[in-house]
């Protein structure tokens, strides 16, 4: 390798690669362009614009670009290397520990201005669509992420763009089509929108229950008589024999336990919750679902709780990642930079071989990166390299 283009090369990134067997399917070309991505995203903190690119590499950020957005590689095949890689990770430790597996999906949205309608080239496949965040129509990309967790491992499985092509039952059920059947007691963990009887279906067919939010209308049949929800909930009073206080993350709830059929599925638990100060009040009900039975409701209760990981790693792939700060239009291309993120991701989780948090991972390649560029800016120097080429090759 030219001792120029050294400067911005990581020979612990380029070694990940080739653990992981990219060179199978990617050219050194590709790889390069890979390498520059990775390069961008640990050392300078990619906020999402093709100039990042260039900052890191003697590359013109078109270069770059063009890789994302046409370049001719597969990008199914890094998708598969990715998936399996998790796979094993998450059904080994579930094999060596006998710990659940859970799978986690939630989805969010890439926020992006509206294009004028004169726009020549606006960015493909961004839509309106409601944010329960914002409480309003939010114009971008809807992402729907997929993760799987064991002992405390936990890591990002598919990031899926929601482009309509779809519905986002269909995709979820998608994935857990391609899962692997799960060696262990495992539970699907969703909020309110995949708690679907197809879905559902879909995981325990896999081995994976469902715990999941509910919305306030959907049917029950206490004593054989259909209700929605919201209205059985109206005539509960807190003496009620069924009705008992828990305590789930640290905050105090009355919950009322609800076993019959329930859609499609004969026997399931449903589990009415309200917080101790609010009983009571329509907007305070929340409801959850458990296709285990034999689950206490203090279990169910406390299971679903272990949806906070998506959160963070939505919440880290925002700030460290771009999620929703690339300036890349093409639908293609916007889909490999979110695998490219995937992948960044999972090497900050198992750079060693063992799990580390993201942050700790993210730190570790800062690190490294950084004391490469300069052992290669010595050895730049060293070959008697101008002091003009030197300060341009470090911008």
């Amino acid at each position: 390798m030219p001792v120029a283009n050294s400067i911005h090369h990581s020979n612990h990134i380029y070694n990940y690669f080739k653990s992981l067997k990219l060179g199978l399917f990617l050219s050194d070309v590709y790889l390069n362009h890979l390498m520059t991505i990775m390069v961008s995203i640990f050392l300078r903190g990619y906020r999402g614009k093709t100039i990042d690119f260039a900052e890191v590499s003697c590359q013109h950020r078109t270069t770059t670009a063009y890789f994302l957005n046409h370049g001719k590689w597969n990008d199914s095949e890094l998708q598969d290397v990715l998936k399996r890689s998790v796979i094993q990770t998450i059904y080994r430790e579930a094999l060596l520990s006998g710990k659940l597996i859970f799978c986690i999906v939630d989805d969010t949205i890439a926020s992006h201005t509206k294009p004028s309608s004169q726009a020549l080239h606006p960015i493909e496949a961004a839509y309106f669509h409601q944010s329960h965040l914002k409480g309003c129509q939010d114009y971008g990309h809807q992402v729907v992420s997929v993760m799987l967790s064991c002992n405390g491992i936990i890591l990002n499985y598919a990031v899926i763009l929601y482009d309509r092509s779809k519905s986002k039952i269909r995709i979820v059920q998608e994935m857990a089509e391609e899962l692997p059947v799960a060696p262990v007691i495992s539970y699907f963990l969703c909020d309110s929108w995949y708690t679907s009887a197809k879905v559902m279906d879909s995981f325990i067919r896999k081995g994976f229950y469902t715990i999941g939010a509910l919305k306030t209308n959907r049917i029950i049949y206490p004593c054989g008589i259909r209700r929605k929800v919201s209205e059985f909930a109206l005539h509960l009073k807190k003496t009620d024999s069924d009705v008992s206080l828990v305590t789930v993350g640290g905050r105090e709830f009355y919950v009322y336990r609800y076993e019959g059929k329930f859609n499609d599925i004969p026997n399931a638990a449903v589990i009415l919750s309200y917080p101790k100060e609010a009983f009571g009040n329509p907007r305070a009900l929340r409801v959850f679902i458990s296709t285990n039975v034999g689950l206490s409701t203090q279990e169910i209760l406390d299971t679903y709780t272990r949806r906070w990981p998506i959160e963070l790693f939505l919440r880290q792939s925002k700030g460290k990642l771009a999620l929703d700060k690339y300036q890349i239009r093409s639908r293609m291309g916007i889909q490999r930079y979110w695998l490219i993120m995937s992948l960044a991701h999972y090497m900050c989780c198992m750079h060693s071989g063992k799990y580390c948090t993201f942050e700790e991972g993210y730190r570790y390649f800062q690190e490294q990166i950084k004391t490469e560029q300069l052992m290669n800016l010595h050895s730049f120097i060293k070959n008697g390299a101008a002091l003009e080429a030197v300060l341009e090759m470090v911008g």
